[in-house]
């Protein structure tokens, strides 16, 4: 017996295996031995940008509050490591850019100043995302997503700087601010 399929028929029957062969493609298998892992709190939305600093952490014990504060403190550190980085890169640029006759005196007093504020605002930061799940071995794991305002942060330096005597003379905000918008550009990119 030989079946006869219409134009119509032989479409939907094209259009059903093309379906299926996307529908296999889709889904990528992970190599051999290996699982993807998911990690909470992490990605593209929980990265820093030009309006925020961010970092995210986990941390693990037999503790709830521990994990916690673990998580914490690994996400501050890593945060304060990225300002720290900006910072430096916009105190040399600004310092670089304003000619000073004391250049090296006025960077290290920029830094300077720029870390202690960095720790006081650091203080302030703001939890963006905390899961906290329980691990077949009875531990507690948590996951957070921290972020530092930019503004707040550059406000906090200006303010801070321009209190300075030594510096006082010489600081130009517009100048800093500048800088601070260029590096902050870059994450952006």
């Amino acid at each position: 017996m030989k079946i006869r399929f219409t134009s119509f028929a032989k479409m939907a029957l094209l259009a059903g295996v093309i379906a299926f062969g996307a529908a296999c493609k889709s889904k990528p298998k992970e190599p051999k031995g290996e699982e993807e892992i998911k990690v909470y709190c992490s990605g593209k939305e929980f990265m820093s940008d030009k309006k925020f600093f961010r970092a995210n952490a986990v941390g693990e014990s037999l503790d709830q509050a521990t994990a916690k504060k673990k998580a914490q403190a690994n996400a501050k550190q890593d945060l304060a490591a990225a300002i720290n980085t900006t910072i430096k890169a916009v105190t040399d640029n600004y310092v670089n850019s304003r000619e000073f006759n004391n250049k090296e005196e006025v960077r290290e007093r920029f830094e300077s100043l720029s870390r202690e504020v960095i720790n006081q605002e650091l203080a302030g930061v703001r939890t963006i995302c905390e899961r906290t799940f329980k691990t077949a071995e009875g531990k507690y794991k948590t996951y957070i997503a921290i972020e530092q305002g930019a503004d707040d942060l550059v406000e906090s330096i200006n303010e801070r700087l321009s209190k300075e005597e030594q510096l006082k003379i010489d600081y130009d905000y517009e100048k800093f601010k500048e800088n601070f918008d260029k590096e902050m550009e870059k994450f952006g990119n």
